[in-house]
């Protein structure tokens, strides 16, 4: 059994054919699926997912270390169902929904990401649905209207290199970075919901927008180094030693590169910003069976498993992440931290970036392009 990672340039001809395969012919059958709730509910779902035989998530995970693994645990549990995947960013996986839907051809039956469902609520892109497996996520991680249901945890943190920065000489609090010594040395991500607009989100809700503008203010004269590429791209730089620091990482990268022998260390500054992951179900969505398949094996345990081990965060009661992985976690390491709800990043996001704007948009920006894989010759 195998799984496929869609291609860009392939995947609308394979959603197309997987349209016109489709057992759902409307919208309103396909919802009554997605909010079924009887006992017999699981079987409706495996004999309705049989007829449709196909699936495509759209998820920000990371391939290799969790996207694959969950779809091949998917699959290998109900092997009559073939599973394509196509991985983005949380704002390429919105474009992308909202262009096929615009074209009337949709791809996509499941999406995941973090920052992604404000966008997709907001367009009325996402449908309610309803499943057993939420009932184990606490309700602070549950939409009151069931467009989303709390995927995946992340925490944020600073990244540095221990060859150019001793351990314990590193800044550990935000009033540090203001240091002289630090002027030209910290990088940030951009063009990204969980980048800098959160680090900016965070403290203004720790400070109160008057404090946090006087200190975006003074931060702004440290030279920051508007970074543009992917989270993981990032903190390599940070082990490559090409930058010192690196604030408002993810703050199990540095971990993972650590336990690989790379001289990089993280330090929690508090309060410490926190989002969740989402899982949504698009509009018009046709293989509605193995798109609820899916979720309630994401949000079970042996999903949840295949996310601790690829060392995410799990959401679901009673599974705590890696062992390695409890110094960044808030609640098992006594932080304080600052749990910023989908709906509230999505609020203060243009404020926010208006801040961005003001003070650090005109400082030295480096873009690095995702490389394009080389087709293997047949």
């Amino acid at each position: 059994m195998k799984t496929t990672l869609i291609s860009k340039t392939g995947l609308l001809a394979g959603g197309l054919a997987l349209l016109a395969a489709a057992s759902i012919p409307t919208t309103v059958s396909a919802q009554s699926i997605l909010t079924y709730n009887g006992k017999d509910r699981e079987a409706k779902l495996i004999a309705g997912a049989k007829k449709e035989g196909a699936l495509t998530i759209y998820s920000a995970l990371t391939v290799n270390q969790a996207l694959r693994p969950l779809a091949d645990g998917f699959q290998k549990k109900y092997p009559f169902i073939k599973v394509n995947f196509w991985r983005g960013s949380s704002r390429k996986i919105a474009q992308k929904v909202l262009a096929e839907r615009r074209a009337n051809s949709l791809v996509a039956d499941v999406l995941e990401g973090s920052g992604l469902s404000q966008i997709m609520v907001k367009a009325k892109g996402v449908v309610p649905f309803s499943t057993p497996y939420a009932n184990n996520i606490s309700k602070k991680y549950r939409d009151e209207n069931n467009l989303w249901v709390a995927s995946r945890f992340s925490y944020f943190g600073t990244a540095y290199n221990q060859k150019i920065i001793p351990a314990g000489t590193q800044p550990k609090t935000y009033a540090d970075l203001l240091d002289p010594k630090w002027k030209g040395k910290i990088a940030w991500r951009i063009g990204s919901e969980t980048g800098a607009l959160l680090f900016i989100s965070n403290l203004r809700i720790a400070m109160g927008d008057k404090a946090a503008t006087a200190y975006f203010a003074k931060l702004s004269k440290q030279g920051l180094i508007n970074f543009k590429g992917s989270a993981r791209t990032l903190v390599n730089r940070v082990v490559e030693g090409e930058y010192p620091l690196a604030i408002q990482i993810f703050a199990h990268h540095p971990v993972i590169s650590a336990k690989k022998g790379a001289k990089i260390g993280v330090q929690m500054m508090q309060p410490v910003p926190s989002v969740n992951g989402t899982i949504m179900v698009p509009k018009d969505v046709k293989n509605a069976h193995a798109a609820m398949l899916f979720i309630d094996y994401y949000l079970s345990k042996a999903g949840q498993n295949v996310l601790k081990k690829a060392r995410y965060f799990p959401v679901v009661n009673g599974i705590n992440p890696r062992e390695e992985l409890t110094s960044i976690t808030p609640r098992l390491a006594n932080l304080n931290e600052n749990y910023v709800k989908p709906e509230t990043l999505f609020k203060l996001r243009k404020g926010s970036q208006n801040i961005f704007k003001k003070y650090f948009k005109h400082g030295k920006t480096v873009v690095v392009k995702r490389k394009k894989k080389k087709k293997k010759k047949q």
